[in-house]
């Protein structure tokens, strides 16, 4: 039987690796040993035990990628190229990756230079990690599958009906780039705004943080206008307020970067916006602002 391997056993990785199991075979692969034992909490309240095998690049070579259904890479967006080398001598060319990065700035990138069909996935899921040995689903949301160019039609409709199989509504889409901005939209909106004042995404609706976010959502549909990126039906706005709604319990990705002392994705989240805008003679002062303070957090002596 084929096996799926998780590459990152954050929250979003090791909530994708709890649900595969329930169906198929799993291997989660970080940087450190995890309990084999983990327990996903759903929205509901409900606790499911799963046991998983989790290898660190020490014990990779247990692993058999001769018959792996996927790689999904989950790892933190500065960390793809890394992560991606440490298993690329094992990988056949032609196995499928997934990357489920934040941003805009890997995806790109690793789908011209890698040679094996390379799709990209982004998810409205929420979850945040409850220990080493747990991950709390805080939010269900709607997934989207597929090639930035396209490509690899049948290979995404069957990553979508695995993960809609497992839980996790997906669509195979050819414009997943659209999509990918979209998302792009909606963590600049939410994830600096969470981090820096340490809320859940639902608190954004308070008095005192709406006009925080209403500044920014205008901001990034100008970006968007100028990148040619369509509006969904009902606009950004809307949008972002909609996943606001549905997350509001959920710990933002950056806000948990933030608690635990590690590197956040400010970079891959709010540069491609500003890059755009520059590139439009638009002025961001908002977005600007927010990559200004989280660059100073990472590297106090950068101007």
């Amino acid at each position: 039987m084929t096996r799926h391997l998780i590459v990152g056993p954050g929250a979003m990785g090791r909530l994708l690796a709890l649900h595969l199991a329930e169906q198929q075979p799993v291997t989660l692969l970080g940087r450190r040993s995890l309990p084999h034992c983990q327990t996903l909490t759903t929205p509901e309240g409900e606790c499911r035990h799963r046991s998983l095998e989790c290898l660190t690049p020490d014990s990779l070579e247990r692993l058999d990628t001769s018959r792996l259904a996927a790689v999904h890479l989950v790892t933190k967006a500065y960390a793809t190229d890394a992560a991606l080398a440490t298993l690329a001598p094992r990988l056949p060319s032609d196995t499928p990756l997934v990357l489920w990065q934040n941003g805009f700035d890997s995806q790109p990138r690793l789908t011209r230079h890698r040679q094996g069909p390379t799709l990209c996935a982004t998810t409205t899921e929420g979850a945040y990690s409850s220990g080493d040995d747990g991950v709390v689903h805080a939010g269900h949301g709607q997934t989207w599958i597929g090639h930035l160019d396209g490509r690899y039609p049948e290979l995404a409709a069957d990553l979508a009906a695995t993960l809609s199989a497992i839980g996790i509504p997906t669509l195979a889409v050819d414009d997943i780039r659209v999509r990918l901005w979209h998302k792009l939209a909606v963590n600049a909106a939410i994830n600096p705004l969470v981090a820096h004042f340490r809320l859940r995404n639902g608190q954004l609706r308070e008095p005192r943080f709406r006009p925080m976010v209403d500044a920014i959502i205008e901001e990034v549909t100008r970006v968007m206008t100028a990148e040619a990126i369509p509006p969904p039906p009902h606009g950004f706005s809307a949008m972002i307020w909609e996943v606001i709604a549905a997350t509001a319990e959920n710990r933002a990705s950056m806000l948990q970067d933030v608690l635990a002392g590690r590197p956040t994705e400010h970079d891959a989240i709010l540069l491609p916006l500003l890059q755009t805008a520059r590139e439009n003679g638009l002025d961001m002062p908002h977005l600007a602002a927010l990559h200004q303070q989280f660059t100073t957090r990472q590297h106090p002596g950068k101007a």
